[in-house]
C-alpha cells in the first residue's frame, strides 16, 4: 500500500463550501438557555497550546513535532502558515481570559505544551514553562473561570520523536513522567483533566497516512503507535488519579456518527448486495474512527472482528497488556462535528470503503467541507451511552468554521449561532432521555491556527486579527453570553 492509496482511507483534505441559505433562519433567535440543562451542567470553551500560544522557542521551550514539521515542510500548510506566533496567547493570556470572563464563560479547556515543560521531552524541566501555566491557572481562578487541562493535544517534543515517538514503547514512561509532574504541580488547583485529545487522529494522520507530523507512513508504524498510545493513556490516568485528590480524570475522543449510503445505486448492481456491502464498510469505519481506543479502554479489546487487519497490533503486545490498557475513566470527552456517509469500495485497501463528499451530494457543509447534521451529536451520545458502565460524558469539542467577515467593526456570524443552537437542542434531547451528558465546550474560544489549514479556518466565538492580534467578539460570542445568562 503506497501513500496515495492510503490517503483514500480518509477525506483528510478539507473542502471549501458555503451553507445553503435555506438551512438557517436569519433571526438568530435562541430556542433555549443554559438553565434548561440544569445547575450542574458545565459550559465552556476549548483551545490547544500549539494553536494559540505562539512563542514557539521562547523562555526555554523545546521544539515540538509541529514546530519541526511546519519549518521543514512549509508548503504542506495553507499559505505556508505556522504556529510560531499563532494568537500570541503566551503574552496575551490575561487579556484573553478577562475577555472570556466578560462573556460569562464559566470553564476554559486548554492544553499544556509538553516541550514547554520538558524541552527534551524528559529529564531537565523548564521552570519558566512551569511558571507560565501557573499564571494561566491563577488568572482563570481570579476570574472565577474553571480550568480544564488537556495533557496531550498532539504537540509531542521533537526530541522524543527522534527516539521513535509513539512507536517506541518507552513513551509510556516518558508520558507518565510528564503527567506526574503536571498533575503534582497543578493538581491542587485544577480538578478536571483530560489525558489525551483524539488519539485516533494523531496516530492515523501522523503514523499511518503521513499527513500530520511526524509524517510517518504504514501499518507497522500505525499499529505500534496505537497500542503504545493506549498503554500510555491508561498509565497516565492512574498517575493522575493518584496525584489529583478529588479530581475528575478523563480523556477526549473524536466521534463521528457514521451511516452507510442508502441512495439509489447504478443499474446492474444488486441493491440488496450493495446495501449489505455499504453496511459492512460503515462498520469498518466505525471500528477505526470511533471504537479503536474506547473499547480496549473499557475492557472489550481491540475491534478485530469488524477491523480484521488491526490484529497486527498483537505483534507488539506483551503479556498483561490487555489488562494494562483498561481504565475506568471518570468521564469521556466526546468531540463531534459531523457525520460520515460510507460507500463500499474495493479501491481502498483494508477498509474497502470511501467517505462520500457532502458537498458533491448538495448537502449543507461548513467551510471545512463537513456536513451540517445536528442529529449526529444526539446519535453519538446515545450510541456511547449503550456501553455498559459508561462514565459521565462531556462534549469537549463542537463548533463550526465559517468565512467570517468584519463589516463596520462587527462580525455577524448568524450561521454559527444557528449551528450551535441546533446542536445544543440535540444534546438536551439526549440528556432528557437519560444520557449522562454533563457539559458542553465550544471549539473554539477564538480563531486560531487550525493545523495544516493554517489561519484559513475560523471556528472562534472571538475573531483574531492575526496581523495585529486584535480581538473582536463575534455576534456568536455575545449570543453565548446571553445563552449562559438564561
Amino acid at each position: 500500500m503506497n501513500r496515495r492509496e492510503a490517503l483514500k482511507l480518509f477525506s483528510v483534505i478539507p473542502l471549501v463550501a458555503q451553507f445553503p441559505e435555506e438551512l438557517f433562519s436569519t433571526t438568530g433567535k435562541q430556542s433555549l438557555g443554559a438553565s434548561t440543562f440544569g445547575k450542574e451542567f458545565i459550559f465552556g470553551v476549548s483551545t490547544a497550546a500549539y494553536q494559540i500560544e505562539g512563542s514557539w522557542n521562547e523562555d526555554g521551550k523545546g521544539e515540538s513535532i509541529w514546530d519541526h514539521f511546519a519549518h521543514k515542510h512549509p508548503g504542506r500548510f495553507k499559505n505556508r502558515a505556522n504556529g510560531d506566533v499563532a494568537c500570541d496567547f503566551y503574552h496575551r493570556y490575561k487579556h484573553d481570559i478577562r475577555l472570556m470572563k466578560s462573556l460569562h464563560i464559566p470553564a476554559f479547556r486548554f492544553s499544556i505544551s509538553w516541550s514547554r515543560i520538558f524541552p527534551d521531552g524528559i529529564g531537565e524541566t523548564n521552570q519558566k514553562g512551569i511558571d507560565f501555566y501557573h499564571r494561566v491557572i491563577d488568572e482563570c481562578l481570579d476570574q472565577n473561570i474553571q480550568p480544564w487541562i488537556t495533557l496531550y493535544h498532539w504537540d509531542l517534543p521533537q526530541a522524543l520523536q527522534k527516539k521513535g515517538g509513539w512507536t517506541n514503547r518507552d513513551i509510556v514512561n516518558w508520558f507518565g513522567e510528564f503527567t506526574n509532574l503536571c498533575t503534582k504541580e497543578y493538581g491542587d488547583e485544577v480538578k478536571h483533566w483530560m489525558i489525551m485529545n483524539e488519539p485516533v487522529a494523531f496516530t492515523t494522520l501522523g503514523y499511518l497516512l503521513a499527513y500530520f507530523p511526524p509524517g510517518k507512513f504504514g501499518l507497522r508504524n500505525f499499529t505500534r503507535s496505537v497500542h503504545h498510545t493506549s498503554l500510555a493513556l491508561a498509565n497516565s490516568f492512574h498517575i493522575a488519579k493518584e496525584n489529583v485528590k478529588e479530581g475528575k480524570i478523563g480523556s477526549a475522543f473524536s466521534y463521528s456518527h457514521i451511516d452507510p449510503e442508502n441512495s439509489a445505486q447504478p443499474s446492474g448492481i444488486n441493491p440488496l448486495w450493495r446495501a449489505r456491502q455499504n453496511a459492512k464498510a460503515a462498520k469498518r469505519y466505525d471500528a477505526l474512527l470511533n471504537r479503536l481506543f474506547i473499547e480496549p479502554m473499557l475492557g472489550l479489546g481491540y475491534p478485530v472482528t469488524d477491523l480484521p487487519w488491526i490484529d497486527r497490533i498483537y505483534d507488539f503486545m506483551k503479556p498483561g497488556d490487555e489488562e494494562k490498557i483498561k481504565c475506568n475513566l471518570d468521564f469521556i470527552g466526546l468531540q463531534n462535528y459531523t457525520r460520515e456517509t460510507i460507500r463500499h469500495s474495493w479501491m481502498t485497501p483494508f477498509i474497502h470503503g470511501t467517505m462520500l463528499s457532502a458537498k458533491k451530494r448538495n448537502l449543507p457543509t461548513t467551510e471545512m467541507g463537513w456536513e451540517i447534521y445536528p442529529p449526529a451529536i444526539y446519535k453519538s451520545l446515545k450510541r456511547l451511552s449503550e456501553y455498559p458502565d459508561m462514565p459521565d460524558i462531556y462534549i469537549t469539542e463542537n463548533g463550526v468554521s465559517l468565512a467570517d467577515e468584519i463589516v463596520g467593526g462587527q462580525i455577524s456570524d448568524i450561521k454559527r449561532i444557528e449551528f450551535l443552537d441546533q446542536y445544543l437542542v440535540q444534546v438536551l434531547k439526549a440528556k432528557n432521555e437519560g444520557v449522562k451528558v454533563k457539559g458542553y465546550f465550544i471549539w473554539s474560544f477564538m480563531d486560531n491556527f487550525e493545523w495544516l489549514q493554517g489561519f484559513n479556518q475560523r471556528f472562534g466565538l472571538v475573531y483574531t486579527d492575526f496581523e495585529n492580534q486584535d480581538r473582536i467578539v463575534k455576534d456568536s460570542g455575545y449570543w453565548f453570553r446571553e445563552f449562559l445568562g438564561k
